[in-house]
């Protein structure tokens, strides 16, 4: 399962077919790579409770330095892992509302959701090899 960055529609993509495929819904190009999509609130709350796979989301912002320091671990996760997870990123100074709602306190904070719920939190980042483990685990 891929989210188009366009519209945020869930698409299933077979994995034997050429060329780029396209969103069912907006017709665009479908990014396949896995890599981290940036979200507002709104594409938060509709990605978490549609989602056929679990999402993991990383609330963070720019002026973070812990923050930067997981985007190479996000990226190489997403990747390693696409089509079966999906790896949102919601900023906290741009986007303010989902972390408030969920009450985080500090960033970077990283939740795996499934069916619509909060299965998984981590404060703070780890080091790439335990993140990789956090998440593969709280993904299921």
């Amino acid at each position: 399962m891929f989210r188009c960055a366009s519209c945020g529609a869930f698409n299933r993509v077979a994995t034997e077919r050429s060329g780029v495929p396209t969103c069912g819904r907006c017709k665009r190009d479908l990014d396949v790579s896995g890599a981290p999509q940036e979200v507002d609130a709104e594409g938060f709350a509709r990605a978490v409770s549609s989602s056929p796979v679990p999402v993991v989301v990383d609330f963070w912002a720019p002026w973070c330095g812990p923050c930067r320091m997981a985007v190479p671990i996000l990226e190489q996760v997403g990747r390693a892992q696409a089509g079966r997870l999906v790896v949102l990123k919601v900023n906290t100074d741009e986007h303010p509302q989902p972390s408030a709602q969920l009450g985080i306190r500090g960033i970077p904070t990283f939740i795996v959701f499934r069916d619509g719920r909060e299965i998984a939190r981590q404060s703070g980042v780890l080091p790439g090899p335990a993140m990789e483990r956090w998440i593969a685990s709280a993904s299921g």
